[in-house]
């Protein structure tokens, strides 16, 4: 049987979480590209950088992730690039059956997503997080380690949810927003707007 073999797109830190996570979910084969040329043929746990993003597109893949934690620029990769977009699940995360999750999306270790919920393509739901029942996440979403949404949580395409952040249930956290590290949100956030503090305030908003 031929060897399913995973393009990663980026070679940072957030890459390392990505790779450990396809290898955990059984991928056979990780080919490893970054627009940085000084990292050509350098290792990232063991596996060398072959080149740049474009150069995926001749590689012989069966999926590819886009390892990129910035928002913005996923959705940038996501838009240069026609490539079979996977989604990674950790094997030590939990994500119920009817969750519907998108192309190009990852799920960390610890990570849950309870029922009938439904995330979007280029989503990061990183370690720890969790996703509680009914909740709906835009594309290019960042729900960051240990953060927690309650249940029928919207989060507008391309938030961030800063490390220990929290959403009390039903609220509606806005397009292109930051909800800081350690807030809690108890009222909708604006979109383009970021908030912090517990309980979350606006300290500033710019158009998405």
């Amino acid at each position: 049987m031929r060897p399913r073999r995973a393009a990663v797109l980026g070679a940072g830190g957030h890459a390392k979480v990505v790779i450990a996570t396809l290898q955990a979910a059984g991928w056979d084969e990780i080919a490893l590209f970054d627009d940085a040329e000084a990292r050509w043929g350098e290792t990232i746990l063991g596996l060398p950088v072959l080149g740049p993003l474009e150069a995926a597109l001749e590689a012989d893949v069966d999926g590819a992730v886009i390892a990129v934690g910035g928002n913005r620029d996923r959705r940038v990769v996501a838009g240069r690039l026609d490539l079979p977009w996977l989604s990674a699940v950790h094997p030590a995360a939990t994500v119920h059956p009817s969750v519907d999750l998108g192309a190009g999306t990852v799920v960390f270790a610890a990570a849950v997503i309870q029922p009938d919920s439904g995330v979007g393509c280029h989503v990061i739901v990183n370690t720890g997080a969790s996703v509680d029942h009914d909740c709906r996440l835009g594309d290019f979403v960042h729900v960051a380690p240990g953060c927690h949404l309650a249940g029928e949580v919207t989060v507008g395409q391309g938030a961030l949810l800063g490390i220990g952040s929290a959403v009390i249930p039903g609220l509606e956290v806005g397009a292109w927003s930051v909800l800081g590290a350690g807030s809690t949100a108890v009222r909708p956030v604006p979109a383009g707007a970021t908030a912090v503090g517990v309980p979350a305030r606006v300290l500033r908003r710019e158009e998405p």
